[in-house]
């Protein structure tokens, strides 16, 4: 019976992080588009003395939407900084111990952060927030729709990593302790 609560359970961290892999796939496209934006634009503006407010504006949301989809995939793939002074030297259970805590912190602070965004965004839509610059971008609740996202993935990736993490657990860890 736990065998089959396991793998059903692996299977749903990678639906989980299957869903986080594309929103990665998605940060690799936004980041050939600003790369793309920002040369056009810097041409434009250095070559013909032209500008535009929209342009500069698009720069900054795909700027925004790289870092807030970004975010889980780089946590995801260890891309992460981490300051490993004293982790390395604990032993495996602490480690795990460490590792599950952070996890739940992470999910702890993922989930506020979308809770607290969500009325954010929906005031921003309900009233259509748009750019205050004359010829700026007109959806600036798109914007900040990105930052539910980026948290609720973050969120996700904390559980699945989570789910993972209690698959590999040490002996000793949880409940092994007294068993023969």
């Amino acid at each position: 019976m736990r065998a089959t609560g396991e793998g059903a359970a692996a299977r749903v961290a990678a639906a989980m992080e299957a869903l986080i892999d594309a929103a990665g796939r998605l940060t690799m496209w936004l980041a050939l588009a600003m790369i793309a934006l920002v040369a056009m634009n810097v041409l434009l503006r250095y070559s013909m003395s032209l500008g535009s407010v929209w342009a500069q504006e698009l720069e900054w949301h795909l700027l925004a939407a790289m870092i807030m989809l970004g975010m889980s995939h780089a946590l995801q793939r260890g891309e992460d900084v981490r300051v490993d002074l004293f982790y390395a030297r604990f032993d495996a259970t602490t480690k795990w111990w460490v590792d599950l805590a952070s996890l739940l912190l992470l999910l702890a602070i993922a989930a506020i952060f979308f809770r607290l965004s969500l009325p954010y965004v929906a005031q921003a839509w309900a009233i259509g927030e748009r750019s205050n610059d004359p010829g700026g971008i007109p959806w600036r609740w798109a914007v900040k729709a990105l930052i539910p996202a980026g948290f609720g993935l973050i969120a996700l990736h904390a559980v699945a990593a989570t789910i993972r993490l209690l698959a590999r657990r040490p002996s000793g860890a949880i409940g092994e302790a007294g068993r023969g």
